[in-house]
């Protein structure tokens, strides 16, 4: 099989079809996902994390295929920020990927992997289902919702959307909508994979191959967004990968570009990459103001959670005017909001690194 099997994880089955933004309805879903701490007897402990575009459920544990500590792994855990002497904090891995939630190369009814006859999914979609996870462990409202990036975005469509599930919502370097640009970076990566000829339409779970290249030209071309220009010049500058002199060639001469393609190939042995068409297009699809009649304030209007909205100075991808934007849509829905900028040299990955200041400021909206 070509496609990168999800390894067996912890998973429910939701007992009812799930209603899709697009008049669908997805049968069979399964969620994956996984829980750290206790969760307390009056089950009033629980966060929900929600991950990036190619995050997954594994956010505090070794990743099952590539053995690396889970993606946030010094944010989470017993005396840590997410700290999980406190806290049950639960992690679900988002439908359409491909870590064990139903996605384009789960099996469809007929037996065979929905490919691209899997249903076009939104953000809000995504959240439909973590909220069915919810139910279905019991937990009716939770302490805190957090996630960076596109985790953000789930996170401000939970408030809106489900303003009664929960009482704290963190919100890191993210959007209310997806920009012109951002589209358009995404689509670059979508024509990338759909020009492999080992894409075959999306049908390629059956075959002895899959479109590797195409989707670590998709990843390359992402991982640029999620860095800063100051970082790259810190990091790369213009040195030469073990070579003295250029090679007057088309080979790897820079050492960003070496990266670059490390990163892309690094990629494909994790990620399928019908589930990264499906959820880069649940992304551009984003638009909060758009789903509550075109005004942003709206979508808040019934909420009476408290939000902080964090943002990072060299982050060009979400960058600072848009968690502005949030921030006065919830001034003028009355919502409690506090909000800050944070200064790191990383780009966008920032909220995945080394930024004490932003342990400091999750630790302390989460325990106030």
């Amino acid at each position: 099989m070509a496609t990168k099997l999800a390894p067996a994880c912890r998973s429910i089955a939701l007992p009812a079809p799930l209603p899709l933004d697009s008049g669908q309805a997805l049968d069979r879903v399964k969620i994956a996902y996984e829980t750290y701490g206790e969760l307390a007897a009056d089950r009033g402990n629980a966060i929900l994390v929600c991950h990036a575009l190619t995050g997954d459920q594994h956010l505090a544990s070794p990743h099952p295929i590539t053995g690396k500590p889970g993606w946030w792994d010094r944010m989470v855990g017993p005396g840590k920020p997410i700290d999980t002497n406190r806290f049950h904090v639960i992690c679900a891995n988002v439908i359409g990927s491909c870590m064990g939630s139903t996605g384009p190369a789960s099996l469809a009814s007929d037996g065979k992997p929905y490919g691209m006859r899997f249903p076009v999914i939104t953000i809000r979609d995504m959240v439909r289902a973590q909220i069915a996870l919810l139910d279905a462990l019991g937990i009716a409202r939770l302490h805190a919702v957090v996630g960076g990036s596109m985790g953000g975005m789930q996170v401000l469509s939970l408030a809106a959307n489900f303003p009664d599930r929960v009482e704290r919502v963190l919100a890191i370097a993210t959007t209310a909508r997806h920009s012109a640009q951002n589209i358009a970076f995404h689509e670059v990566g979508r024509q990338a994979i759909m020009a492999d000829p080992n894409w075959q339409a999306g049908d390629y779970y059956s075959t002895e191959t899959s479109p590797d290249a195409g989707l670590a030209v998709a990843r390359m071309a992402a991982h640029i967004t999620y860095l800063s220009e100051t970082g790259l010049t810190e990091k790369f500058g213009r040195r030469l990968q073990e070579r003295d002199e250029k090679g007057f060639g088309f080979d790897a001469d820079f050492q960003i570009e070496s990266y670059l393609r490390y990163q892309g190939l690094t990629f494909t042995s994790r990620f399928d990459a019908n589930s990264y068409l499906y959820i880069t297009r649940a992304m551009d699809y984003f638009d909060l103001a758009e789903e509550h009649g075109g005004k942003l304030a709206d979508a808040f209007a019934a909420s009476r959670a408290r939000f902080f909205l964090v943002s990072f100075d060299t982050d060009w991808l979400y960058p600072t005017a848009e968690s502005r934007s949030v921030v006065h849509a919830l001034n003028a829905a009355g919502a409690p909001v506090s909000f800050l900028e944070l200064s790191a040299p990383f780009g966008h990955d920032s909220f995945l690194l080394d930024v004490p200041a932003l342990d400091r400021v999750i630790r302390g909206f989460l325990e106030q």
